[in-house]
C-alpha cells in the first residue's frame, strides 16, 4: 500500500464491526464519524480512538448505543481506500466508551477506544507445559489458538538454536499468552506484534526480527523546497543509549564460569548507518550462569541488539502532500536532512489522524548510526 500514490484521489474510511465476524456499519455511523486516531508501534499493542457526533435523535443514541453496538470486546476493523485500493489500518476490540453530553446542539460526542487483537491473548492467565519445544515452536503453538479470528502465525526460527533438553529442563508458561510470547521474543532479540490485513478480518502475527531488510517505502523529503513532503522532522543522537552487555555462563560439569564472547548484532539488526555508534555503557546480565549456554548466548545477543539504536527521528506529514501512506515497522529513506542523518531508517511508530478532508501522520524513526550506507536514497 505504501507504493500506491494518493495525490489524485480522496481517502475514504470504512468501519466494520461485529462480535467476531465483522460487517460494514450502518451508513449513519460512518456519517457521524468526526475523527479517527490509530497508533501502531513496533513491539507494542496498537490502539485506536474514534469520535462520533451523538445527536439526541440519531440512530447511535436512540438504538445502537442502548443495544450494545459499541460494547467492550466488540470487534472493529478500520480500512482506508485510496483510488480504489484498500488498506487495513486496524483490527481490534473495543475496550471503552465515553459519552460527552453537551447543552450546545451538535457538541455531544461518543468516544470509542480500543486495542488490537493481542488483547485476546492478554485476558486469561494460564499454566502450560512445553516439553522438547524450542522458543519458536512454543510461539507457534500459542498462536494457533487464535486462528478463528483470522490470525496467521508468522514465526521465525531463533537466530541462536536452542535445542530443548527435557531431561535438564521443561519450559513452563505462567501468565497470559501475550506475556509469554513477548518474553520469548525479547529473550531472542525478536519482536511480537499483529499486522492487520491484507484483507479485512485477517491479521499476521509476527514473532521474529524487526523488518530491516527488503523494499523501502517512498522516501521522506525535508528541506527540499517544492519537493518537500514532510511537514516537520527532528533528529536526536543519544550516545548513552547503547550498551555492551556481558554475560557469564557456568559449565554444569566442571562448575567453571566463563565470560561469553560479544556477539555480532548484524543477524538481528542489519546496519542502516555507515558509522555505527560505540557502546559507552557496560552492563552484566543476571541469571545467565545457570542457563543452558545457547539460552545465555541468545539473551546476550538480544540485549546487545535492543540497545543498538541511538539515532531517533520524529516528524509529521500530510498524506496528500507526501503522496503515500507511511507504514510502521518497515524501512523508509530520508533525504534533505544533511549528510549525517540522510539514509534509511526503521519506522518505529506511526499515528494516523483522520478527519473529514484530512489525513495526517505522526511518526518516529530509528537506526544505529550516522551517515547513509549508500550515496542515493531510493525511491
Amino acid at each position: 500500500m505504501s507504493e500506491q500514490p494518493v495525490r489524485q484521489g480522496p481517502v475514504h474510511i470504512t468501519l466494520l464491526m461485529g462480535p467476531k465476524l465483522v460487517r460494514p456499519v450502518p451508513a449513519e455511523v460512518t456519517e457521524a464519524l468526526l475523527s479517527a486516531q490509530i497508533t501502531a508501534t513496533a513491539g507494542e499493542r496498537s490502539g485506536f480512538q474514534l469520535a462520533f457526533d451523538l445527536t439526541k435523535t440519531g440512530v447511535i443514541n436512540q438504538r445502537l448505543l442502548p443495544e450494545g453496538f459499541f460494547d467492550p470486546k466488540t470487534r472493529l476493523v478500520i480500512t482506508v481506500s485510496v483510488r480504489g485500493t484498500q488498506d487495513v489500518l486496524f483490527d481490534g476490540l473495543v475496550v471503552r466508551q465515553e459519552v460527552g453530553a453537551s447543552n450546545q446542539p451538535g457538541h455531544s460526542t461518543l468516544t470509542v477506544t480500543g486495542e488490537d487483537l493481542t488483547l485476546l491473548m492478554d485476558l486469561e492467565e494460564r499454566t502450560a507445559r512445553y516439553p522438547n519445544l524450542p522458543p519458536s515452536q512454543r510461539a507457534l503453538a500459542i498462536l494457533q489458538r487464535y486462528s478463528d479470528y483470522g490470525i496467521r502465525p508468522d514465526v521465525y526460527a531463533e537466530k541462536i538454536a536452542q535445542p530443548p533438553h527435557q531431561d535438564l529442563r521443561v519450559h513452563y508458561q505462567t501468565g497470559t499468552d501475550l506475556q509469554y510470547l513477548t518474553d520469548l521474543a525479547r529473550a531472542n532479540g525478536y519482536t511480537f506484534y499483529l499486522e492487520p490485513g491484507p484483507n479485512p478480518g485477517q491479521s499476521s502475527a509476527r514473532w521474529g526480527p524487526e523488518v530491516r531488510l527488503g523494499i523501502r517505502q517512498h522516501a521522506l523529503n525535508v528541506n527540499m523546497d517544492a519537493n518537500t513532503t514532510v511537514d516537520q522532522l527532528t533528529f536526536a543522537y543519544d550516545g548513552t543509549a547503547r550498551e555492551e552487555p556481558q554475560a557469564r555462563w557456568q559449565d554444569p560439569g566442571t562448575r567453571v564460569s566463563t565470560l561469553l564472547p560479544q556477539p555480532s548484532i548484524s543477524p538481528l539488526r542489519p546496519p542502516l548507518g555507515r558509522r555505527p555508534t560505540p557502546a559507552l555503557k557496560r552492563r552484566t546480565l543476571s541469571g545467565t550462569a545457570k542457563q543452558q549456554r545457547e539460552q545465555a548466548e541468545a539473551e546476550l545477543l538480544a540485549r546487545a541488539a535492543v540497545s543498538a539504536d541511538v539515532v531517533s527521528g520524529s516528524g509529521s506529514l500530510d498524506v496528500n502532500r507526501h503522496g503515500y501512506i507511511l507504514q510502521p515497522r518497515q524501512l523508509v529513506g530520508v533525504r534533505g536532512s544533511g549528510r549525517a542523518y540522510d539514509g534509511d531508517y526503521y519506522v518505529k511508530s506511526v499515528t494516523h489522524n483522520l478527519r473529514p478532508g484530512s489525513f495526517q501522520q505522526n511518526f518516529t524513526l530509528s537506526r544505529e548510526g550516522l551517515e547513509a550506507l549508500n550515496d542515493t536514497v531510493r525511491p
